[in-house]
């Protein structure tokens, strides 16, 4: 897999699951939305560590900076 994630980005995703892992912790979001924003932060904190999102491709975008 080519990564297509700049550093902000991957910072962006990890920085969301983390605030999303803190409010259910403390019970702000309970129900339906906590599982999908549960399931959110799971795609957000590994795409975010393996540096490649599958939507990006079809798509062909890419917010990582070319190593020049």
């Amino acid at each position: 897999m080519k990564q297509n994630m700049g550093t902000a980005d991957r910072a962006i995703r990890i920085v969301v699951a983390i605030i999303i892992a803190i409010l259910y912790v403390t019970d702000q979001i309970t129900g339906v939305a906590a599982v999908i924003l549960g399931i959110l932060a799971i795609a957000f904190i590994l795409t975010g560590a393996v540096g490649h999102c599958p939507l990006y491709t079809p798509l062909k975008i890419t917010t990582k900076k070319d190593d020049k």
